[in-house]
């Protein structure tokens, strides 16, 4: 009897120990997002492009058009965002959802546009708050794609832009 609880015990453990990687990747991904969200919070946009994989794709549905590769996503996204609006804050709304490796989740950014845009869009002065979405691929420990989905119309009255 002992022999064949023995032999049960330990099919089990290998049969976790196989499965296991699967599981921790993908409970892994909301934390990669999360510590990614941090260091946009604390204006460190190296940090925050740390998360990247190198070969990443960014998608801002206003833009319409993807960026990619870390460098390109860290100098057209976020310094963008983060010079333009150095007050910058971008809050999670709720717990995300994860599955496999995806992680999406319903946000709120705000701040005041002091700074100019890299399109050389003056500084407003003017505060503003808009809500969206976003979804992430996290691979290997890295975001491998990010699309962000909110009113680009609503944001650019808040500006004065329109």
């Amino acid at each position: 009897m002992y022999r064949r609880q023995l032999l049960a015990a330990t099919g089990a453990l290998g049969l976790a120990l196989l499965f296991a990687p699967t599981v921790l990747a993908a409970e892994d991904a909301p934390a990669v997002v999360a510590a990614y969200l941090a260091a946009w919070n604390a204006h460190d946009s190296s940090k925050a492009a740390s998360y990247f994989a190198d070969d990443v794709t960014y998608y801002d549905a206003s833009v319409g058009k993807p960026v990619t590769g870390r460098d390109a996503a860290k100098t057209g996204v976020i310094d963008n965002f983060l010079n333009a609006v150095p007050d910058a804050v971008w809050t999670m709304k709720g717990d995300p959802i994860a599955a496999g490796d995806k992680v999406s989740f319903e946000w709120e950014f705000s701040g005041t546009n002091t700074g100019a845009w890299s399109d050389g869009t003056a500084a407003t002065g003017k505060k503003f708050k808009i809500t969206g979405a976003s979804v992430f691929t996290v691979k290997d420990g890295k975001i491998a794609s990010q699309s962000d989905y909110y009113d680009a119309l609503g944001f650019y009255k808040q500006l004065g832009l329109m």
